[in-house]
């Protein structure tokens, strides 16, 4: 049927018609490639970068050195509605696409990921599981907050439950007329804790019934009985905060549930799915914030006359690397395009963590060898992203769990 039709249409006067126009005539109009925004999602990417590189980075050497991000510069994410972008705009936020919330959170990478992880869980985590599972009234209570002011933090992580993630210890126990829930236990690698006003808390509600009974809380930070602990001194992400908290004797109202009593186990799989992929957003912005700040080197520096860019050892070297980094690019936003569209994407998802945290991790310490000695220094931000990006093998999904979610779904498939 194919074939004839081709010879129908190539004997018609308009036969030397470009590829593309006879292909609209036998086929599905042509779908644009991952990597082609649109004009909504080019004009984010355009404006995210150059506040990036205005606002935030004269400021990433100080606040790495003093381990804290600048309250105003916090403010300035809030006031260009990166806090709130799938958020509708009737509470406040930007009412983008999850495609362009990416995007933000590369650009911010590829100048300092410590901020490009504060809006990657923000957007990604606690905004959207609110929108999915949180009832009107904590949806009237917190998206406009969250979209306008309020900062957040995703805590599930315990001593002994990071991988098992639902071998919480963390306890929420009804009162006897159901009308709250009193929380104790602790949580440990809680991102953004100093700053977040609202955390989201995973806990049990019915210990006997197992990860049956992990119930989601969307609780005020200045709730009585919450503490929050001495940051964590980090390799990377200096300026985000890492602290543990500990809930003694919380009173957490029934209103303050996320969706349904023992769904939150269901709820911290699928939101951290949807994670994985601003993870590797952030993964590809380290890639590429390496890599554009040494290949301006590559010029300049001279080794026996002639610019180190130029010897062919140092062109294959380039070449690998752009071309695994544009790998990246097509799979995190391949994986994006796929959620955005109600596909199953978590094997993508974790594929696209997986990879973009072995490149970024192999780009920033290409890019330091590149340098040369003065790369393993200080006075070049490059050694910046190379401490910063190894938790990208850590964090929402260790690199093994990721595998192990890939291998599955593939036996699955056959």
């Amino acid at each position: 049927m194919l074939s004839r039709t081709l010879c129908r249409i190539t004997r018609q006067p308009s036969a030397f018609r470009s590829f593309s126009a006879l292909a609209e005539e036998i086929f599905e109009p042509l779908r644009p490639a991952v990597t082609m925004y649109s004009e909504e999602e080019t004009a984010v990417r355009d404006m995210v970068k150059t506040w990036a590189q205005q606002e935030l980075a004269p400021h990433v050497r100080e606040m790495d050195r003093e381990g804290a991000m600048r309250p105003d510069i916090l403010k300035s994410l809030f006031d260009n509605g990166l806090m709130g972008m799938e958020i509708p705009e009737k509470y406040g936020g930007s009412e983008m696409n999850f495609t362009s919330a990416v995007i933000a959170v590369e650009e911010i990478a590829a100048v300092d990921p410590s901020f490009a992880i504060l809006v990657d869980i923000q957007n990604t985590l606690t905004n959207n599981a609110l929108r999915f599972w949180g009832s009107e009234e904590l949806q009237e209570k917190w998206l406009p907050r969250l979209a306008t002011d309020t900062a957040s933090s995703f805590c599930l992580s315990e001593a002994g439950s990071g991988t098992d993630a639902f071998a919480m210890k963390t306890t929420a126990i009804p009162s006897p007329d159901g009308s709250y829930y009193t929380l104790n236990g602790s949580k440990l690698w809680i991102s953004n804790s100093k700053e977040a006003g609202v955390f989201l808390v995973f806990a049990n509600a019915a210990p006997e019934k197992g990860y049956k009974g992990i119930t989601a809380f969307v609780i005020d930070a200045e709730t009585e009985g919450i503490t929050v602990g001495k940051k964590e001194r980090k390799l990377g992400l200096k300026a985000s905060s890492t602290c543990p908290l500990t809930f003694e004797d919380v009173k957490v109202d029934v209103s303050c549930v996320l969706g349904e009593v023992g769904m939150g186990y269901k709820y911290a799989i699928e939101i951290l799915n949807e994670g994985r992929i601003g993870i590797a957003g952030q993964q590809l912005g380290i890639a590429k914030g390496a890599f554009n700040a040494t290949m301006p080197y590559l010029r300049e520096r001279k080794q026996f006359g002639t610019p180190i860019g130029d010897f062919q050892g140092m062109q294959h070297q380039v070449a690998q690397l752009a071309t695994e980094i544009h790998a990246v690019e097509v799979m995190t936003y391949n994986a994006a395009r796929m959620k955005e569209n109600g596909l199953p994407f978590v094997k993508e998802a974790s594929m696209c963590k997986l990879y973009s945290s072995q490149v970024a991790e192999k780009v920033a310490s290409k890019c330091i060898e590149w340098y040369g000695g003065v790369g393993f220094t200080e006075d070049i931000i490059v050694e910046k992203f190379y401490r910063d990006c190894k938790v990208g093998s850590i964090y929402e999904g260790t690199s093994n769990i990721q595998l192990q979610t890939i291998a599955k779904i593939i036996a699955s498939e056959w």
